[in-house]
């Protein structure tokens, strides 16, 4: 039986090329894999995903109301898959999650998830929080805070570096917007004498 896989992590902890990589390693086989890509990630070519080290692959991108079950069906009719990979997962709605699950018990296609476990503020995404409790497996990708420790949590930040503590949980960015740190300076960087006064790494510090 195939199996809903997540694999989560902070920003810049290489979730995309280990999709993409995953995608070659299926596709040097001869077998064929689907990525999917949610629309309101705009920070590169539309209809592709993008890695840091320069990785590309063409993706079908689904809003909201798209239906993954049938679209996935769809593909798998028209050429036999053996494998979907969703980037940014965690703009998945919960809908959408049941639907991936839907692809593993009633195609049998194996379904991988990457994507963000948690926001800004560290509550967990719609998506995430459903993928973490009807996902068969969890994996995390692990990167570094500044501080050598494990990261575990993503600040949001301004233009001069100083985090933000409120606004709306979805705003696509990059480094100029986000940086992954752990939980010890997540806390320090968002405590309300550090953040208006003092430059980002000296509020992590």
């Amino acid at each position: 039986m195939a199996k809903l896989y997540f694999y989560y992590s902070t920003m810049n902890a290489g979730k995309s090329t280990t999709l993409l990589q995953c995608s070659y390693n299926y596709q040097e086989r001869g077998m064929k894999t689907l990525i999917l890509l949610p629309e309101i990630d705009t920070r590169d070519q539309v209809g592709k995903v993008t890695s840091r080290i320069g990785l590309a692959a063409d993706a079908v991108t689904f809003n909201i109301a798209d239906n993954l079950l049938s679209m996935v069906r769809h593909h798998h009719d028209s050429e036999t898959l053996h494998c979907v990979l969703v980037d940014e997962s965690q703009f998945l709605t919960a809908r959408q999650v049941k639907q991936l699950s839907d692809v593993c018990d009633q195609l049998d296609v194996p379904v991988m998830a990457y994507g963000l476990r948690t926001d800004f503020q560290g509550n967990l995404f719609p998506g995430s929080e459903v993928l973490l409790a009807w996902a068969d497996t969890l994996t995390e990708i692990k990167t570094i805070c500044h501080c050598g420790r494990k990261a575990t949590m993503v600040l949001r930040i301004d233009d001069a570096g100083h985090p933000i503590k409120d606004g709306r949980q979805i705003q696509i960015g990059g480094n100029e917007r986000y940086v992954s740190v752990c939980r010890r300076h997540f806390k320090d960087g968002m405590c309300e004498q550090a953040a208006d006064e003092l430059p980002l790494l000296d509020a992590l510090d």
